[in-house]
């Protein structure tokens, strides 16, 4: 009876705490890019990210493919030009439109509706889909504002 007590005892005195981050790397690098604003001109460690797919015809075409398969279109529309999501093909981002924030923005996700696909989708996958999302030719009617 005494040894069950003591493994009682050891079993409430457990907490689910995460790991100590280490000294060294505390903070995750993050994904720095030229859209970022940096305060007092000094940019936090990070790291930057380029597509090694772009502007690849078949990379393109992948894209196109994955992002009608992925059902992108479900919420960004046909050609991506806008639904009940932003369209990506309006030279408007409200995250940054480079390579390495459209990746971001698909691979994490971002608020108030879109989802984080990198728990699903590889890297080499998502690259393909900014390729595609980097080839539409700007809309024909392209509201005046700009984020």
């Amino acid at each position: 009876m005494g040894l069950g007590v003591l493994l009682v005892l050891a079993a409430c005195t457990r907490t689910n705490r995460p790991a100590e981050p280490s000294a060294a790397g505390a903070i995750p690098p993050s994904v720095r890019y030229d859209q970022h604003v940096f305060a007092g001109g000094s940019a936090p460690p990070g790291d930057t990210a380029h597509n090694p797919v772009a502007g690849k015809a078949d990379a393109i075409k992948a894209g196109e493919a994955l992002f009608s398969s992925m059902n992108c279109d479900g919420c960004h529309g046909g050609g991506a030009t806008g639904w009940v999501a932003p369209a990506l093909n309006d030279g408007r981002w409200r995250y940054g439109g480079s390579d390495a924030a459209v990746f971001q923005s698909i691979y994490y996700g971002r608020p108030k509706g879109m989802p984080a696909f990198g728990g699903l989708l590889q890297p080499a996958i998502i690259w393909k889909l900014v390729s595609y999302v980097q080839s539409l030719p700007l809309g024909k009617a392209v509201p005046t504002q700009r984020w």
